[in-house]
């Protein structure tokens, strides 16, 4: 179930995406509590650390490698997108759209990991990546509008 996304990782179509989702609710619950930026960090690491026994478990009850229904990952990584980005509609789009497009295209050095690195941690890695790359992305977008 977790590792499926609560389901959504079945999705016919784009399950990534549709993985993605999740994170939303999920977000906007831990914004909730007023945890400071080290705490919110926090639980997104736990996130992440919890996500590699999830990924790698559903991956050999599936018997296929990195299998796309998987999205655990995709969770994981866009709660920490949502985390350190303003909460206003605006913002969470722009990060959904930023985050998807490098998970999606997997630029380098996200790629060569990706190719390199299996099993949970390897599911896991490119997402915390492309996440990463997504919060530079819109620090830069950040500056540039506040200039």
């Amino acid at each position: 179930m977790l590792g499926f996304g609560f389901g959504t990782g079945l999705a016919p179509k784009a399950p990534g995406t549709f993985g993605t989702l999740p994170a939303l609710p999920l977000a906007w619950l831990l914004l909730q509590l007023q945890l400071p930026w080290h705490g919110l960090l926090l639980v997104a690491a736990m996130l992440f650390a919890v996500g590699i026994p999830i990924c790698s478990y559903t991956e050999q009850k599936l018997g296929r490698q990195d299998y796309g229904g998987i999205v655990w990952d995709e969770i994981a990584a866009m709660v920490l997108v949502l985390l350190f980005v303003p909460l206003t509609w605006a913002w969470w789009l722009a990060a959904f759209a930023v985050f998807r497009f490098f998970d999606a295209l997997k630029p380098w050095p996200i790629r060569w990991f990706d190719a390199r690195i299996h099993g949970g941690l390897g599911i896991m890695l490119d997402d915390l990546l492309a996440a990463v790359f997504s919060l530079g992305l819109l620090w830069l977008l950040a500056e540039l509008l506040a200039w």
